[in-house]
């Protein structure tokens, strides 16, 4: 059984510690709430021995006045269980969406620290899922879950308490009712607990599904998939539905079967009692009190069931946030030298890198550049050239090795620090649902708009951004659809400037875009790589021509290295290309 399908146990002592972790700083609310809780479950079973009491003696005596002061007694008790349930109510959702708030708060900080490795093996849908059904499940367990438990077994320990005290016969016979009441309910728990799971399982899927799907719509609609991918989402969410069902079915039939046994027991109260009232052994009030106990005492057996289900996926949720919450997969962070002051010489020393720690994508890389140089990487696809720039930032570590900058281990700088100042520019640039201007500030407060607009106007984004309707103010919808590839491109440089970095990281930055957009953008690479050291990974070798040092990867291995002039001397491996490449130009 995978860990999603896992049913979880309702008594798993350390997940309910680590709960009650999350409760710490509220402590004092919830330990209110539970003394509320107590002191309603004392409340419930006063209106039955009042009733009884009025029954047998003021109504017995015709004893208006008294019977006009237990009125009120009872209308008071009826007040004051109103009031606890409201309190009660309001602090079990106030807790619970407190909680969830913090507990939201600490996943997603934690998914923004976590290395790029488990995004790349983790769907994006389950991690939705984590932040929002998961925490929302757990939400249940302070609101209707463990506070609520002690109440209702507190509410059942006393009323078969007065029970007993009041007719110990009577309590028998309504206790005889209890065991096809705890046999239906335990049915009834054991199956809901596994279409509950299913549920869970089934919308972690649905999550996935849509997610990847929407996002990928383009691929579906060129390859005309819209009808076999609507028949898989048919099927995803039929599943859903059919656990939906289950769940519904159990809750229809049980609902049924309980007010049948409780029923049942009141008749057999009624049967019984009747018989002593006529040979003057009880009361009439005792009859009536009884009658009224019987649906006290099974009330909370029925929602114990539920609270118990409600806590066990609780359970099972929180363990599924904490496994995400503990999870090691991510970037330490123990360095402590603050990379202000980087100048940008860069050097790689023998290293050695594995994605899957099987298949080494690179193997024994040593090369150095040094401030205010670049440095090209060419070579064929999967030759390990984004892999070796995924290594500068630290989004992957290295398995053997060493990488300095500045003749300093990279793991002694400060990890946000060192990402300051390297600019990336990806080939496939990302833009949020945003503004350009939050797009290119990342929400940094201390990048004024005039140094955007300095930095849109030195890579020649500004004339193309100042025509925009709302000019930086224009939001460019999700994933920069309303842009162009070169105009997101753009965006890209004025991102990695404003930032101000001593080392320039730039992916395939001209590979998706036509040649007049191409020339803008390499006037834009000039500018932007002034003064800054560089490392430009590029498939048209025209743009690297310039380049103080180019290196020819093929599988993780460093083949040739040296400038555009002694590696076409060489006549090997990058002459190779270069002719394949001008070959291509001239067909074209």
């Amino acid at each position: 059984m995978r860990k999603e399908e896992k049913s979880g146990q309702i008594f798993d002592f350390e997940i309910l510690r680590r709960i009650y972790g999350f409760l710490q700083p509220y402590k004092v609310r919830f330990w209110s709430l539970v003394i509320l809780i107590m002191v309603m479950a004392c409340v419930v079973p006063l209106n039955p021995l009042l009733i009884r009491h009025t029954i047998d003696n003021e109504i017995a005596r015709g004893d208006y006045n008294g019977l006009s002061l237990m009125l009120l007694a009872m209308l008071g008790v009826l007040l004051l269980q109103g009031f606890l349930q409201f309190v009660t109510s309001y602090m079990a959702g106030w807790l619970g969406q407190t909680v969830i708030r913090d507990i939201r708060v600490a996943l997603y900080e934690k998914i923004l620290h976590l290395r790029l490795k488990f995004f790349d093996d983790t769907p994006i849908g389950r991690l939705v899922t984590r932040t929002v059904s998961d925490i929302e499940t757990l939400n249940d367990v302070f609101s209707e879950g463990l506070a609520s438990i002690a109440g209702d077994i507190l509410q059942l320990v006393l009323i078969t308490g007065v029970m007993f005290y009041t007719d110990w016969r009577l309590t028998l016979i309504c206790l005889m009712t209890v065991p096809f009441m705890v046999v239906s309910t335990y049915i009834f728990k054991e199956y809901i607990k596994k279409s509950f799971n299913e549920v869970r399982i089934a919308v972690s899927n649905l999550n996935s599904f849509v997610q990847e799907h929407i996002t990928g719509m383009n691929i579906v609609q060129a390859f005309s998939a819209e009808e076999l991918e609507y028949k898989k989402f048919v099927a995803i969410n039929q599943t859903h539905r059919d656990a939906n069902i289950r769940s519904i079915w159990a809750y229809s039939v049980y609902f049924p079967v309980a007010d049948v046994i409780l029923a049942a027991g009141t008749g057999l109260i009624v049967w019984f009692g009747s018989k002593q009232i006529l040979n003057h052994d009880i009361t009439l009030g005792t009859l009536t009190a009884f009658i009224m106990f019987m649906n006290l005492f099974f009330r909370p057996i029925r929602f114990l069931a539920d609270r118990f289900n409600t806590l066990q996926m609780g359970i099972v949720s929180t363990e599924r946030i904490l496994k995400l919450l503990d999870s090691d997969e991510y970037v330490a962070n123990n360095g402590s030298y603050s990379a202000n002051d980087l100048k940008g010489d860069v050097k790689f020393e023998n290293v050695w890198f594995a994605y899957n720690d099987e298949e080494y994508v690179l193997k024994d890389i040593s090369f150095e550049v040094k401030q205010g140089e670049t440095i090209a990487l060419v070579g064929a696809t999967g030759a390990g050239k984004s892999s070796t720039i995924n290594l500068l930032s630290r989004f992957y570590e290295i398995n053997k090795g060493k990488i300095f900058i500045d003749g300093r281990d990279l793991h002694e700088y400060e990890l946000q620090s060192l990402r300051s100042k390297i600019g990336v520019v990806l080939q496939d640039v990302f833009l949020f649902s945003n503004t350009i201007e939050n797009n290119i500030t990342l929400g940094d407060k201390s990048i004024t708009r005039e140094k955007i607009i300095e930095a849109a106007k030195l890579v020649g984004a500004h004339d193309f951004i100042e025509r925009l309707p709302d000019g930086y103010d224009y939001n460019v919808m999700e994933r920069g659809a309303t842009l162009s590839v070169g105009q997101r491109q753009l965006i890209s440089f004025v991102r990695a400037l404003v930032h101000d970095p001593k080392v320039i990281v730039l992916d395939e930055a001209t590979s998706s875009v036509d040649t007049e957009t191409e020339e803008m953008i390499q006037n834009a690479i000039a500018k932007l790589m002034k003064g800054r050291t560089a490392i430009v990974i590029a498939h048209r070798l025209s743009t690297i021509q310039n380049a103080n040092k180019i290196l020819v990867l093929d599988k993780g291995e460093i083949k040739e290295e040296g400038t555009h002039e002694s590696l076409l001397e060489k006549d090997g491996w990058y002459a190779q290309l270069h002719k394949m490449q001008f070959l291509a130009t001239q067909t074209h």
